[in-house]
């Protein structure tokens, strides 16, 4: 059937990384939810499937299809803001960056996010981005609401009050890897905007791991970042402050995390890949050279960065009592093997939530983030960690690279099978199905 969802083309997509490709059989851009729905229906009589890309930073193939590819361009308005509900809509494609920045100007904010703001705030919370806190969840936590597509067309929208008759549709499909439902609007609870204050300091690995527990319960957002093969840590503690504001000058953002993080590191990476036995010597002087730094600004400003150096990722989600342990494990697996890795491990926390598939659904977790750049080999290092964190009933994040199926994810989410049960009554003939959600959800 021809589509007549804005203009349609056959070209190849590719992820943001370059490690994922596909060939849909068309691509359509629809405008509103009506005509998501249009499509849905096309794609049905021809026997294809429909997925739905954001703007392509998922590691995994959880957006590709050999069907229709639906571009989210053209549904990206803020729909409506109440802030005296704390409430505002907005429709899948909108990027982070831009509602972030609506909201900022309607003295609104995210209560949390992750550390960077390029995805579409569908690909995001559909794929559970978490970003770091003690008392704040993930951004798929914090939605009130969404509008779904179903299998069938229906448009439906459900609440934590109102699942349009379907017990249990809101909290499987706030991160539903879009295997319920195409994602046409999503309702997040946002609050006033505030002001985070910033303190950036070196640390070395010693130190850190002696007071994980300390960090972790007396800030709001903590993280660190270690850079292997070396003693040195960069830690990242931010909370709220009363300000005034006192945000990086132009010149040191500039240097910090444009020049230093992005070019300079661009530049390393390159070497280390031409040279790795200068990988050990270029991460002690990164390490050394990302100085202490403190400053008060928005908190998106805060909690997100530029990233333009590509890599590929593998993150796990462990429970928050074994991060030590798991930490040290992983460390002595550098001592034991001969690898050279350029990119710093990242470290964040978060509170349980109570989403079926939330990478911290029924416990307090932590999460461990680890890097090769995008031309790299990534394989031996990414199994080797990966089989540490399946040791301790560790959780993949569904966008970026892991090996886990099926069987193995059944046995850390309690609410998998009530998934998958539901997956079967709304969609049984797989019209959002893909090889990623075979391999994840199973057949």
């Amino acid at each position: 059937m021809r589509s007549h969802s804005g203009s349609s083309d056959h070209g190849p997509w590719q992820n943001w990384a370059g490690n994922v490709t596909a060939s849909p059989a068309r691509t359509v851009a629809p405008a509103t939810a009506e005509q998501v729905s249009a499509e849905v229906a096309s794609a049905a009589a021809d026997g294809l499937t429909v997925r739905m890309t954001g703007s392509g930073h998922s590691f995994t193939p959880v957006a590709v299809t050999s069907g229709v590819r639906l571009e989210p361009s053209r549904l990206t308005a803020i729909r409506s803001v109440d802030p005296a509900a704390g409430l505002v809509t907005v429709e899948a494609g909108c990027p982070l960056h831009v509602l972030n920045a609506q909201l900022l100007a309607r003295g609104l904010s995210l209560a949390n996010m992750g550390d960077i703001q390029v995805q579409t705030v569908a690909g995001a919370t559909q794929t559970g981005t978490h970003g770091t806190g003690r008392d704040l969840g993930g951004m798929a936590a914090q939605v009130a609401g969404l509008e779904l597509v179903l299998a069938d067309g229906r448009i439906v929208r459900c609440t934590a009050d109102d699942e349009a008759g379907l017990p249990g549709l809101f909290n499987a499909a706030r991160v539903g890897l879009g295997a319920l439902g195409i994602v046409t609007a999503i309702t997040f609870k946002v609050v006033p905007a505030f002001l985070l204050e910033a303190r950036e300091e070196p640390m070395t690995w010693s130190e850190v791991l002696s007071r994980l527990d300390e960090f972790s319960a007396d800030n709001e957002h903590f993280e660190f970042y270690w850079f292997p093969h070396s003693e040195g840590c960069l830690t990242k503690r931010n909370n709220r402050s009363d300000g005034p504001a006192r945000p990086l000058s132009r010149w040191r953002h500039w240097l910090d995390d444009e020049f230093l993080s992005n070019t300079v590191f661009n530049a390393t990476c390159r070497l280390g890949q031409l040279s790795p036995a200068v990988i050990p010597a270029i991460n002690s002087a990164a390490a050394r050279a990302l100085g202490a730094r403190t400053y008060v600004d928005a908190a998106y400003k805060v909690f997100t960065s530029p990233r333009r150096v590509r890599f590929k990722e593998e993150e796990y989600a462990v429970p928050r009592p074994a991060l030590a342990d798991v930490l040290g494990e992983v460390r002595s697996l550098f001592k034991r093997k001969d690898w050279r890795i350029s990119f710093p491990i990242e470290v964040r926390v978060t509170p349980s939530d109570d989403l079926w598939l939330s990478t911290a659904s029924g416990r307090d977790s932590a999460y461990i983030a680890i890097h090769v750049f995008h031309p790299s080999p990534h394989e031996e290092y990414f199994a080797g960690v990966e089989a540490i964190m399946t040791g301790v009933g560790g959780r993949p994040h569904w966008g970026k690279m892991h090996t886990r199926t099926a069987d193995y994810l059944a046995g850390v989410y309690p609410r998998f099978g009530d998934f998958v049960a539901l997956r079967d009554q709304i969609d049984p003939e797989r019209r959002f199905g893909n090889e990623y959600l075979r391999q994840v959800l199973g057949d």
